[in-house]
């Protein structure tokens, strides 16, 4: 016989969903922004770098929502719930985070660094996506 689950919305559904929606934000907005800008800085020079700015004004506040959430959720879980695998792979993770992170103030920072902007960008997108793959994982 199959269980019944009640469906609920609570708490843990918004912490859920805002996390979610945080990280699309922070990894699918880096696709779309490292795929247009180029596009729109060769067409409109100097646009490329008003794009990139606005995209970091919603881009921080993402991953700000991204990390108070996923913290959140580490204290939602009972401790007595979770193996150590599990919280290892959850340690990686939140490495992974913070890697990406560093990364995407590197290459905020560049300047006119093209290595470093290339570098850092290419991290700041390399360790995000692992991270997210991992929290698919948990």
């Amino acid at each position: 016989m199959s269980e019944v689950r009640t469906v609920m919305f609570n708490l843990d559904t918004v912490r859920v969903a805002l996390h979610v929606l945080a990280v699309t934000v922070w990894i699918g907005g880096q696709i779309v922004v490292g795929a247009v800008v180029p596009i729109v800085g060769r067409a409109f020079p100097g646009s490329g770098k008003v794009a990139a700015k606005a995209f970091s004004r919603v881009a921080w506040p993402a991953f700000g929502i991204t990390v108070v959430t996923g913290l959140w959720g580490m204290l939602a879980i009972p401790s007595e719930e979770t193996s150590t695998g599990w919280s290892m792979l959850l340690g990686i993770k939140m490495l992974l985070v913070l890697i990406s992170g560093t990364a995407a103030v590197v290459h905020q920072n560049a300047g006119d660094n093209v290595m470093k902007r290339g570098v850092g960008a290419g991290v700041t997108l390399l360790f995000g996506l692992a991270a997210l793959v991992m929290g698919v994982m948990l």
